[in-house]
């Protein structure tokens, strides 16, 4: 897919909403169906993710549903991606159940406000950029880390005990363990039918709105039934039913200093989800998003959610991917999405209390699933010793210790390995890595490109592989990598190679790589099976032979 000339990225466009983009190309009557009915789809999806989510905190399930409404609004309306969905998501369940057990709910929505005041400021000084600095394994360890608490703290409820269990992991599996002669057979059955229901129509019918149907079949037999199974009417008699109106959150001095290590943390996470969501949504589409002015829409959406008493809010990389798949095609799906849900708070928002418990825990753990990068640990021992080092140890300190810890500790061992590898292989090249067209174009085929990598293609340097094809005026039939320069390749290196590659074939391109050294190709082919057929001896002129060949 090709992207119109007002799509480019430059300094005037920088921080223009993607929405004033799509405006000033004309938006027409097709463009608002195809809208509509994506936003819908969205939202019917989003509903119980934004109850679930909430309870999941340690909040509510309206909470959960303003957030969705007030930050979604606004993620999409001045956001630079024209398919970003957002609202709350898993990676914040364990950062703000931990505020809210410290500070109350008043220093969440405090943090949450300024966290917002952070990415703006983020945003405007281009720190955007300084996000591909984090490593694939810290972010794979820590997503997988969250996913794992998230299904912990939801045993609970499947289980139907009356059990109030710590924060700590080991803390809630000892009190489950003690409280399990009290399980719910009811609950449990509950549950486990829903969880059954959503896993068969993910499969069967991955289109079907599997998670609204759970939670409807789930009420409607509990209700029949009689079944002694909690609701959330039961857990939050007194839940709202609306939108509140905004208000100035709670602040003092005091209070902003002790919450001021949790709002950089709700920052980061927003800034990482993101813009993590708005790349898959770039290589779904083939737009690309201005992140300076995404992590700037993120700001203000996390600052009118704390104004509303909503919960932090990113881009939610699920319910984006929905959205282009339902045919979502501007940030008016967005926007939709986010008045459809409005709507259905105002319409149904009583019949949330007839929900069981049960039935929102199978929706979370089918999420901590979802989260869990079960691909990337299938890779674990193909993985350099260093990048699996650093992922188990992220993992476990997000699990046992804490997120913050986590990601500071990821960070900094992967700063440390990574100028080791640096020094190992100063010898073999003295120039940054970068991508260069070593070949005059004159001389190639029509509609061929030659490229070289030079230097270790690392989780530094490794995001310019994904600006490649945005550099190149036309989109060509085939792409040539020679890789005769490049010493060593990680694990962030082998991604961002595969996305590329992925996303030069969703135009039609096709990629060959060539001049690849022996470890180079030896990491590749390990964690990757489309490089394992690789040719590794393959020079260019083989690799001209083969482009002109296929024609």
């Amino acid at each position: 897919m090709s992207r119109p000339p007002t799509d480019q990225p430059s300094p005037s466009t920088l921080f223009l909403p993607k929405l004033w983009t799509v405006w000033r190309e004309g938006y027409g009557l097709a463009q608002l169906k195809a809208d509509a009915i994506a936003g819908l789809t969205v939202a019917i999806v989003a509903l119980p993710l934004a109850m679930a989510l909430g309870i999941a905190s340690g909040a509510s399930p309206d909470k959960g549903l303003i957030t969705a409404i007030v930050a979604g609004f606004l993620i999409s309306a001045l956001g630079g991606s024209r398919v970003q969905i957002g609202g709350p998501t898993g990676a914040f369940v364990v950062v703000i159940a931990g505020v809210i057990a410290e500070h109350g709910y008043a220093g969440l929505v405090l943090a949450t406000g300024m966290a917002g005041i952070i990415l703006v400021i983020a945003g405007y000084a281009g720190m955007g950029r300084l996000m591909k600095f984090v490593p694939t394994p810290v972010v794979t360890g820590f997503t997988a880390g969250i996913a794992v608490i998230i299904a912990t703290s939801q045993i609970g409820d499947l289980l139907g005990l009356s059990v109030k269990s710590p924060p700590e992991f080991i803390g809630k599996w000892q009190a489950y363990a003690g409280a399990m002669g009290g399980a719910n057979i009811a609950a449990l059955a509950v549950g486990g039918g829903a969880l059954a229901l959503i896993l068969l129509l993910k499969r069967l019918a991955p289109r079907f709105p599997g998670y609204l149907a759970a939670i409807i079949l789930a009420s409607l037999a509990v209700m029949l039934l009689q079944l002694p199974v909690e609701t959330v009417g039961a857990r939050f008699p007194d839940m709202p039913t609306r939108l509140p109106m905004p208000h100035i959150p709670a602040f003092s001095l005091a209070m902003a200093q002790d919450v001021l290590p949790s709002a950089f943390t709700i920052a980061f996470l927003a800034g990482i989800e993101a813009l993590l969501s708005a790349v898959v949504a770039d290589g779904m589409t083939g737009y690309r998003h201005r992140g300076g002015q995404e992590l700037v829409a993120q700001g203000v959406a996390n600052l009118a959610s704390s104004l509303f008493g909503g919960l932090p809010a990113t881009g939610a990389i699920a319910r984006t991917a929905t959205n282009v798949r339902a045919g979502g095609q501007t940030p008016f799906a967005g926007i939709l999405h986010a008045l459809f849900l409005l709507v259905l708070l105002l319409v149904a928002g009583p019949l949330v209390a007839f929900v069981p418990m049960a039935a929102l825990a199978a929706i979370l753990l089918v999420v901590a699933w979802g989260m869990s990068e079960a691909e990337r640990f299938r890779l674990l021992f193909r993985m350099p010793v260093g990048d699996r080092a650093l992922l188990l140890l992220t993992f476990a300190l997000t699990v046992l210790v804490d997120l913050t810890v986590a990601i500071g500790v990821g960070v900094t061992l992967a700063s440390l390995l990574f100028m080791a590898r640096m020094s190992e292989a100063s010898g073999l090249s003295d120039s940054d890595s970068a991508i260069e067209d070593p070949v005059q174009r004159a001389s190639l085929p029509d509609g061929v490109e030659v490229f070289r990598l030079e230097g270790p293609l690392f989780f530094g340097v490794a995001g310019e592989m994904l600006e490649a094809l945005g550099r190149i005026g036309r989109t060509p039939r085939a792409i040539i990598l020679r890789l005769d320069r490049v010493p060593y390749v990680d694990a962030s290196g082998t991604a961002m190679l595969e996305t590329f590659v992925m996303q030069a074939r969703s135009r039609g391109t096709s990629v060959i790589l060539c001049d690849m050294p022996p470890p180079v190709w030896k990491t590749l082919a390990s964690m990757t099976p489309r490089f394992a057929g690789a040719g590794r001896t393959h020079s260019l002129a083989t690799a001209l032979r083969r482009v002109t060949q296929e024609g």
